[in-house]
């Protein structure tokens, strides 16, 4: 029987106590007035206290870069409620938040000239494992262990972050993929959310006979989601098990269940189903999508957990919206809940920086509890850090769900696998090829032998991030 690991993606969720430092102002001494007038002092004593050296004032801190998505929801929020707040407390320094239209691209060029942020932040943990094995990054696990990380950060991020053995990177932001839906627009249909694909298939059918546009997706502004999409049927259709042995190695990628799975997403966009034509899915904004999914006239959306804090703010009367919505779990071949976990991201210190004690502090601030509790309570997804389900007051319920589940599904090692934290990254890059399915010029067989070749390229190198044990 195999053993089951437990991939401790425990998100329930913990509020650590504040520390706080409360400074006491000492009481002014108590003053009398002199009985008689004091005596002016001799010219010499004035001319000795003038030519005292003043006291010494403080150094001004230094500052350290950080690059952030210029198009990020969580901008605002970020600079707003963790930048400024350690800007105050920080004895060693002061960051600088840096907005970036594609920080991805720009990082990379900027490090490989000896230049970039201090602290460097990338989309996923394999993505990290690039920099680190082309040297731009400083090992951490000297500070993870002087600094207690592990006291905090749960044991698997901390080994998902190593590269060849040394931990180059903290993963952030835990996430999971669902199904989101129009309740509003579900039930005056008459509608019930699936659980097994043929369900799915069956109401995309009824949506598209009502006039609507079953799935409001769109990858004008970012091609990388058509990956999401990918990924969920390569999980849901395959299985968590059969995608296991393929990122382990055991069997190929060109297995019949990654064949039916990528034949049936090929379907959904010949149907229509993604946006109403591929012509559309190619051209919306990510803001038109969300227009016409909490309008009604699209039903549904596959998206990660970072679609919350978009939710929160198109649905319900605090939003002049009379619809509201909900999610349930992609639906999968047997009905089965399948979640898949991975991270949204990574933080990493740069090789060069001048101060890397400095940057480390920021780390340590950030991963804390009290900073990570406060995420999914303004939407965003927290990252791996030791918390508990009574920080979880004041989250949106349907977001407390989604959390309870992934954090359910991780101790039962039942879970699924998101490309961006499980899968190298040039075998991640391909999945957004799946394009070339769409208008003809692959078959998914095809498709497929291009994506085990890069796979076996990558795990031959030694590439592939670790994967836990089932």
């Amino acid at each position: 029987m195999k053993t089951r690991s437990r991939f401790a993606l425990t998100i329930l969720i913990a509020l650590a106590l504040l520390i706080s430092a409360c400074a006491q102002a000492a009481a002014p001494a108590a003053t009398q007035a002199p009985a008689e007038p004091t005596t002016p002092p001799e010219p010499a004593q004035v001319q000795e206290e003038a030519t005292q050296p003043p006291a010494e004032q403080p150094a001004e801190k230094p500052t350290l870069t950080l690059w952030l998505q210029s198009d990020n929801s969580l901008d605002q929020y970020f600079i707003d409620n963790i930048v400024t707040p350690f800007n105050k407390q920080s004895k060693l320094a002061n960051v600088e938040v840096t907005l970036q239209a594609n920080r991805w691209d720009a990082l990379r060029t900027a490090l490989a000239g000896g230049a970039g942020p201090d602290l460097v932040g990338t989309p996923g943990p394999s993505f990290a494992a690039q920099l680190a094995r082309a040297g731009y990054l400083l090992p951490l696990d000297t500070y993870a262990a002087d600094l207690s990380w592990d006291s905090v950060i749960l044991p698997w991020a901390l080994s998902l972050g190593k590269t060849d053995g040394t931990l180059f990177s903290i993963p952030d932001g835990v996430e999971t993929v669902v199904l989101y839906y129009n309740k509003t627009l579900f039930e005056k249909n008459g509608w019930q959310p699936p659980k097994t694909m043929d369900e799915l298939i069956a109401l995309c059918e009824k949506i598209e006979a009502a006039g609507v546009v079953p799935f409001a997706h769109a990858n004008a502004e970012y091609r990388g989601a058509n990956e999401w999409y990918v990924g969920e049927f390569l999980n849901h259709v395959a299985g968590p098990d059969k995608l296991y042995e393929a990122l382990t190695g055991k069997t190929p990628w060109t297995d019949a269940s990654f064949e039916d799975a990528i034949a049936k997403i090929d379907m959904f966009q010949q149907n229509g189903w993604f946006m109403g034509g591929l012509d559309r899915y190619y051209t919306l904004t990510f803001a038109e999508r969300d227009a016409m999914f909490a309008s009604g006239e699209a039903a549904m959306n596959i998206e990660g957990t970072w679609f919350m804090s978009s939710a929160l703010n198109l649905f319900g009367e605090k939003n002049d919206n009379p619809n509201e919505w909900d999610w349930v779990p992609m639906p999968s071949m047997t009905g089965e809940a399948i979640y898949d976990l991975g991270i949204g991201g990574s933080w990493s210190i740069n090789k060069d920086t001048q101060y890397p004690d400095a940057a480390a502090e920021f780390l340590t601030y950030y991963y804390s509890p009290q900073i990570q509790a406060a995420l999914p309570k303004a939407g965003f997804n927290a990252g791996p850090v030791k918390l508990s389900s009574a920080d979880l007051e004041g989250v949106d319920p349907r977001f407390v769900a989604i959390l309870e589940a992934m954090g359910e599904a991780s101790e039962k090692g039942d879970y699924g696998y998101l490309s961006w934290a499980f899968y190298p990254p040039k075998t991640e890059a391909f999945l957004v090829d799946i394009e070339k399915v769409w208008s003809g010029e692959l078959t998914p067989a095809q498709y497929l032998e291009g994506l085990d070749k890069q796979f076996q390229e990558e795990l031959t190198a030694n590439e592939v991030p670790p994967i836990p044990e089932r």
